[in-house]
């Protein structure tokens, strides 16, 4: 092999003696281009010396890929943590090309480190900044990781909010043929239609609006509050009634004006409705309630559905959260309650023993 031990910087301190009794310790081994030389969870019974050749380091991230974290060349080692505490290897090393190996057993190192003060501190120094490079490359993998699958997360969401506007369009389009093309089923037809485009460009408006933060700039202006609900539980029921769930109104809505972005606040509607529906596999009921308290107004959605987990009650608006969802990924709530907060208003969730979901929106008056 073409490295001698004395030239090995980890050694430089070590006398005469003590290089000695090393070499005769020490074993020569050759692995062959992508040979593995140990595996994450081997004894780690040494520390290897690279002689000729290159080795690639690789860990498991928290999503269970694989990912290099260091190439070992000439005149390096690898192995030390497992030897200084004793324990299993947490990395897998291979070899990148033809590559020769300088073993040295975990018996020997601890000899020499108790005898040697300085071959000690030596080895404490590299191997102090060898973790933090691996830190600082290890937390760059895991942002990277991060960030691929918060990106997979808005693109299944967007996939899953879109598919019961896709659903509404491809069911009037079949209806206004089945009515032989009539000008009125036409007319109504494309009222819906438009209704269903513009609905899914402002869900991608929203997701954009979401993902920047911060509050957003509304220009609010006065409403009736009854017209919209009304218009808007009209719009939701061509949903509702092909999943076998009626829309019930309890109470006479206030006749009363309220600051609104009718279009962005009706998506904080087809949210909560989204939810209820996926709750109501076999049907049922979603009541709407409205009442005014004071110098607010409230609206209650109550479905008939299995109620919220307790699990996810306490974190229900944050972003991803979500408790067995086959579908979706738990942005719905948290953009609602951007838009509500956005009109100065607030979202909760009102306790309902042995009852489905219920949900309160307060707005100011």
């Amino acid at each position: 092999m073409s490295i001698d031990l004395k030239h090995i910087h980890l050694f430089i301190d070590l006398d005469a003696a003590q290089l000695n009794r090393l070499e005769s310790r020490c074993e020569r081994r050759s692995f062959g281009a992508g040979e593995n030389i140990f595996k994450e969870g081997d004894p780690g019974d040494g520390i290897y010396f690279v002689a000729e050749g290159e080795v690639a380091i690789n860990v498991r991230m928290p999503n269970q890929q694989t990912r290099q974290l260091a190439r070992v060349g000439n005149g390096d080692f690898f192995g030390e943590m497992a030897v200084l505490d004793d324990g299993a290897r947490s990395a897998a090393v291979n070899a990148l090309v033809d590559t020769k190996l300088i073993f040295v057993p975990r018996e020997m190192i601890m000899s020499l480190f108790s005898e040697s003060s300085a071959f000690s501190l030596r080895l404490f120094r590299e191997t102090s900044a060898r973790l933090r490079e691996f830190n600082h490359k290890f937390v760059e993998e895991s942002l990277q990781s991060e960030r691929l699958s918060l990106v997979g997360r808005f693109a299944r969401s967007i996939v899953h909010d879109f598919k019961n506007p896709l659903h509404v369009i491809n069911l009037v389009s079949e209806c206004s043929v089945f009515n032989g093309g009539e000008e009125k089923a036409r007319k109504d037809t494309h009222q819906l239609i438009h209704q269903q485009v513009q609905r899914m460009s402002d869900m991608i408006n929203e997701l954009l609006e979401f993902s920047r933060g911060g509050p957003s700039e509304l220009v609010l202006s006065k409403h009736p509050y009854r017209d919209f609900i009304k218009e808007t539980i009209e719009e939701i029921g061509a949903e509702t009634e092909s999943r076998r769930v009626r829309l019930i109104l309890s109470d006479e809505v206030p006749d009363v004006e309220v600051n609104l972005d009718p279009r962005r606040f009706k998506r904080v509607f087809y949210n909560l409705i989204a939810n209820a529906l996926d709750a109501m596999t076999e049907g049922g009921t979603i009541t709407w309630t409205v009442r005014q308290t004071g110098d607010s107004l409230e609206t209650d959605i109550e479905d008939s559905g299995s109620g919220i987990h307790p699990d996810i009650a306490s974190r229900i608006f944050d972003a991803f959260a979500t408790h067995g969802k086959k579908q979706g990924t738990g942005l719905g709530l948290s953009i609602s309650k951007k838009i509500i907060q956005d009109h100065r208003g607030d979202i909760r969730v009102v306790p309902n023993p042995g009852k489905g979901a219920l949900f309160r929106i307060i707005l100011p008056l």
